[in-house]
Parts: C-alpha cells; sequence; structure tokens
C-alpha cells in the first residue's frame, strides 16, 4: 500500500523533516546529534528531522539508526 511521505525543508533554519505518518508524537534524539526521529506514544516511528542538513551534506556521508516503522 502506498503512503505520502511529507518532506519539509526551512532555509532559513537549516531544518529538514520527513513525516511517513501525520499522528500525535514527539521527538526524541538518536544516535547522531544532529537527528532527530518523531516516534507516537508506543514508539513507532513516525518520521525523524535533520538539523543543518546543509552543513551536513559537507560533512557526509553520516547515519543515524532510528526505530523500525511499525505503524
Amino acid at each position: 500500500m502506498e503512503k505520502p511521505v511529507t518532506v519539509w525543508y526551512d532555509p532559513e533554519g537549516d531544518y529538514l523533516e520527513v513525516l511517513f505518518a501525520h499522528r500525535a508524537g514527539y521527538f526524541k534524539e538518536t544516535d547522531h546529534a544532529a537527528v532527530m526521529e518523531k516516534v507516537d506514544k508506543e514508539g513507532n516511528l513516525l518520521g525523524f528531522s535533520i538539523l543543518s542538513a546543509r552543513n551536513s551534506r559537507e560533512n557526509s556521508p553520516f547515519s543515524a539508526t532510528l526505530t523500525e516503522v511499525i505503524a
């Protein structure tokens, strides 16, 4: 089944956000300082964000471990 993915980038704040689902949730840290994952109250992955995304390209590639998408 196809699901829409929302990608939003704020060039002024250099902030990238990718959402797989539009549900209530919160952002929590990952193993990479620039990456946060958005999860619901059960811990299911709803999306992720990257702070200083433009600057991250200069230091790429980088990786972060996210929780499994259970949705």
